[in-house]
């Protein structure tokens, strides 16, 4: 496969122009994720994980979600999931309330501090996606970029395995 690849030795692979992109991707995603995510702590005290589960639960509305969306949508384990809401339900920014379609079932929501936290998180990070994201690309690329970055995010969220 290597020969294939045109990879036969260390330095061509650290120079193959395809693994340099996708690192360059990668790097940037986790370097925005560091300076995105501190803001958030500093200057709201939740995590950028925190402010994704506050987000999701923003998009679904009332009643809420079972426990296993919020896993599907965050790419964690129920397990995950749950250790995650339940220090979110610590700190007063979701609850968890009856399914009326599951009597066994429970939904998370938002409670008011956790609309007015994903409120306020939500300036700051538009903020600094304004500052750190958008602004370093040129204008007449913006759009574009935005639509291959949707793409993208789709096509690797399909490959993934649905949650029973």
């Amino acid at each position: 496969m290597g020969e294939q690849a045109g990879i036969n030795t260390a330095k061509e692979a650290a120079d193959d122009k395809l693994i340099l992109a996708f690192g360059r991707l990668q790097g940037a995603a986790n370097r925005l994720e560091y300076i995105l995510g501190r803001a958030l702590e500093e200057e709201c005290g939740i995590s950028h994980l925190m402010f994704e589960v506050l987000l999701i639960l923003g998009r679904a509305g009332a009643p809420g979600l079972p426990m296993r969306a919020i896993a599907q949508e965050q790419v964690l384990t129920t397990g995950g999931a749950t250790r995650l809401v339940d220090r979110m339900e610590a700190a007063g920014l979701v609850a968890r309330a009856e399914s009326p379609d599951d009597r066994r079932g429970k939904l998370v929501r938002l409670t008011e501090l956790g609309e007015t936290t994903t409120v306020r998180a939500s300036r700051v990070h538009l903020e600094n996606i304004e500052r750190y994201f958008v602004q370093p690309v040129p204008p007449e690329d913006r759009e574009r970029f935005a639509e291959d970055l949707r793409i993208l995010s789709h096509a690797a969220r399909d490959l993934l395995p649905r949650l029973p």
